[in-house]
């Protein structure tokens, strides 16, 4: 019998990046609804700006949630998708009762500072499994955060 699934990778590998990838998923669920609350809750004179920010933030961050699930099924997994196991899984803390710009901006940077310290890891054991479909989505993602990074740390100081 063969350890290879449909799309040619190793099935043991495959199982565990669709492990690493549901941590992520579910890492990304917490990111998602916390900039989303920050949309919702922001109050002060960086109102009208924030407010946007935060918006652009989470519409990219659903993008993702849905592209990561979608190659955990590729890859032949099963994507998690109960809010009690993306609580239990993320590496992502729930952030409650924020309305400061400061703390939002702050909770948004540690978070995506995760994000991008996962991905790494997700990209090395892709290529560990020589799946480069995962591997170039990994790679995506940390292009685009580092620089999501840098602007966040820009507007904070």
């Amino acid at each position: 019998m063969t350890n290879i699934n449909s799309i040619g990778l190793d099935k043991d590998k495959s199982q565990a990046l669709v492990t690493a990838l549901n941590t992520l998923l579910s890492s990304y669920q917490i990111q998602y609804m916390n900039a989303r609350g920050f949309h919702w809750n922001i109050k002060g004179r960086e109102f009208f700006e924030l407010h946007l920010k935060f918006e652009e933030i989470y519409t990219l961050l659903l993008e993702k949630v849905d592209e990561i699930a979608e190659r955990i099924l590729t890859i032949e997994g099963n994507p998690l998708h109960a809010f009690s196991d993306y609580l239990e899984t993320s590496k992502i803390s729930e952030a409650k009762g924020i309305s400061d710009g400061t703390q939002a901006l702050e909770t948004l940077l540690k978070g995506y500072t995760t994000l991008i310290a996962m991905q790494r890891e997700i990209l090395a054991q892709a290529g560990d499994a020589e799946d480069e479909g995962t591997a170039a989505l990994m790679s995506d993602y940390i292009k685009e955060q580092e620089k999501l990074v840098w602007m966040l740390k820009a507007y904070l100081n």
